[in-house]
């Protein structure tokens, strides 16, 4: 199944869901409506079979950031900031860490601003070795949104995240990796085969277990040790019960490969 919409494109085949940002002339830098698109694609995946999402951007870059040749000066001058990053970009934000399926980030060239922060809001970050990310607000006298306050320090800590924010440095796809950015680093020319076996791989997982692996990270992100351990001992029942479980033992004691059925 395949949506041509213009400013995104999403395509759905045997439970991989592929999201591309479709603004190549602009390097896929996000306007009100392609956020819009975003976020709706982003809701059909709690009731749809999406198993897993892929999200990339076309003609070779991830996102630019937000397409600032959007507004001219008299808007800006009366634009709500406040209202449209509530409204539009950070329930985007929360729906890719709610949903409980695992989002995985493709990125090829540009990956700035928020477009960066939407990497980082991902599961999996696989970048080709001309990708390159930036915190680049403060360029244009900005502070980061989309989430970027909350992720890139508690990847790269504090220190390194306040240098990349306050310099609006450009880093390469190693240097990300380095930092523990994103997860791995491949030619171009591998980049949709890795993704792809990735993404193939997450579908035959345990779908319960998968779900409770996200939302437990994301649980034990804003809590101390006692809450995590209970928050496994709670949720792990619902693994425990679960078909995947059973076949996933009887596989092992028959010293054959799972399949598992979600």
């Amino acid at each position: 199944m395949t949506d041509g919409t213009k400013k995104l494109h999403v395509a759905f085949d045997e439970g991989i869901k592929r999201i591309t940002f479709n603004r190549p002339e602009r390097r896929n830098a996000v306007d009100a409506e392609t956020q819009k698109l975003l976020r709706a694609a982003l809701e059909a995946s709690r009731v749809d079979e999406t198993r897993v999402i892929i999200l990339t951007g076309a003609g070779g870059a991830f996102c630019a950031g937000a397409d600032l040749a959007a507004l001219n000066q008299s808007e800006i001058k009366d634009f709500d900031v406040t209202t449209s990053l509530r409204d539009d970009a950070n329930p985007i934000v929360m729906l890719m860490r709610e949903l409980p399926v695992p989002i995985i980030a493709r990125v090829d060239g540009t990956a700035v601003g928020i477009g960066c922060n939407y990497a980082l809001a991902c599961d999996i970050i696989i970048a080709s070795e001309r990708a390159v990310f930036a915190e680049l607000f403060v360029r244009i006298g900005l502070m980061p949104d989309g989430g970027g306050t909350y992720f890139l320090p508690r990847l790269v800590g504090y220190h390194k995240a306040f240098e990349l924010m306050a310099t609006g440095d450009t880093i390469t796809a190693e240097e990300a990796y380095n930092l523990g950015i994103v997860n791995k680093v491949v030619p171009f020319s591998e980049l949709n085969a890795t993704v792809n076996k990735l993404a193939a791989r997450l579908v035959a997982s345990p779908r319960i277990a998968l779900e409770k692996i996200k939302a437990g990270l994301n649980h034990a992100a804003n809590t101390d040790l006692a809450s995590a351990l209970d928050y496994e001992a709670v949720n792990q029942a619902a693994c425990f019960h679960s078909p995947d479980f059973v076949e996933g033992v009887t596989a092992f004691l028959q010293k054959r490969k799972p399949v598992f059925s979600g």
